[in-house]
C-alpha cells in the first residue's frame, strides 16, 4: 500500500483532490462532495492530535482491533463500508472551504514524514509510522475512488 509520507504519493493525492469540483458526484454511498471532504479531515486531524475521538468501550475496541490490519494492508476497501460514528457527516458542507482544509491537512500530515513517535489511535491502538502513512493514504484513496478520481 502506498504511504502519504511518500512525496510522489502525496502529490498524487493532492492532484486527485484538485480535480474534484463542487458538482462531482459519488459513484456509491450517501455523502455529497462537501461532506466527503469534511469526513476525510477527521483521520488526518486525529493523527495530528487536532481532533479527539471518544474512546470506545472495551468490547467495541476489541472489535476495532480485529479490523486493524485492514486499515493499512494492500487490499482496497469495498464500497459502502460503514463509517465510524465520530466521523459521520450529516449536515451539508461547502465545497471550497472543505477542500482547502483537506489540502492543508494532507500537506501537514506529509510534513510529519520524519516523525518517529505517534500517539495510539483511540480505537485501534498503536500504529507504526509506516502504518499511519499507509492508513491515511488508503482512506483518502477510498473516498477519491468513491468520487471517480
Amino acid at each position: 500500500m502506498k504511504s502519504l509520507f511518500n512525496t510522489e504519493t502525496c502529490s498524487e493525492i493532492l492532484n486527485r483532490i484538485n480535480t474534484l469540483t463542487k458538482s462531482t458526484k459519488a459513484t456509491w454511498g450517501e455523502m455529497e462532495i462537501g461532506q466527503m471532504l469534511h469526513h476525510c479531515q477527521f483521520p488526518l486531524s486525529l493523527a495530528l492530535g487536532r481532533y479527539q475521538m471518544k474512546k470506545p468501550n472495551p468490547f467495541v475496541k476489541l472489535i476495532f482491533k480485529s479490523f486493524k490490519k485492514g486499515m493499512y494492508d494492500d487490499k482496497l476497501w469495498k464500497p459502502n463500508l460503514p463509517t465510524a460514528k465520530d466521523f459521520k457527516v450529516s449536515d451539508k458542507k461547502d465545497f471550497e472551504p472543505e477542500k482547502i482544509i483537506l489540502v492543508d491537512l494532507v500537506n501537514d500530515f506529509h510534513l510529519e514524514k520524519d516523525r518517529k513517535i505517534w500517539e495510539p489511535h483511540p480505537a485501534f491502538g498503536p500504529f507504526t509510522h509506516e502504518q499511519w502513512g499507509k492508513m491515511q493514504y488508503k482512506h483518502l484513496d477510498h473516498h477519491l475512488r468513491q468520487f471517480g478520481v
